[in-house]
């Protein structure tokens, strides 16, 4: 389980069809070998670690699922260690499950801010509610608007220079979890 709450940004060093070998300093500390990890919103396991990285397998259905199969290397990604039970917990409850892709329709820089339009499935918009949340790319974000084929999110300077959306573009392609109470409701 994790927050959405990035941890840190790492950079893809190398790809191979099964996998992603990825650069990172603070979320290396202490990982062990089959501990979860958060990767641009997808839960994957450590299967390598060292000082200065890690490596994880991308199965099938995550390739088919995530944009971590078109990923390059030098991408930054967006990374969060599992959530340790008795510490706080900001953000909300992501489970690191990506329901599907969405596109970045629109990018809209406000004076605070910036608003950031997504095109999601409509399968999926029906559990995506105003005032819900959502993680894109494994960040936990607030629906500030939402219609039968997209919503908007208000992303704050610190995000933007904190995580890899700040990187994003019009027409790029993200990863979507929906906030699973919604679906059990």
């Amino acid at each position: 389980m994790f927050t959405g709450l990035v941890e840190e940004m790492g950079t893809v060093r190398k790809t191979c069809h099964d996998g992603l070998d990825i650069e990172a300093h603070k979320v290396t500390q202490k990982l062990e070998l089959g501990e979860s990890i958060c990767v641009n919103g997808a839960c994957l396991t450590v299967v390598a670690t060292g000082n200065t990285g890690f490596s994880v397998d991308l199965a099938e259905e995550t390739q088919e699922r995530t944009n971590l199969s078109s990923i390059h290397v030098g991408a930054l990604v967006n990374l969060e260690r599992a959530v340790v039970l008795g510490h706080r917990m900001g953000g909300h409850i992501v489970q690191g499950h990506v329901d599907s892709m969405g596109k970045i329709l629109s990018m809209e820089p406000r004076e605070h801010s910036m608003i950031i339009r997504i095109s999601a499935s409509t399968g999926h918009m029906k559990y995506v509610v105003e005032k819900g949340f959502i993680a894109v790319d494994g960040i936990s974000l607030t629906v500030t608007e939402c219609d039968v084929s997209s919503f908007t999110v208000s992303v704050i300077p610190y995000t933007l220079r904190n995580t890899s959306l700040g990187q994003r573009q019009r027409n790029d392609t993200v990863n979507l979890e929906v906030d699973i109470l919604s679906k059990y409701v």
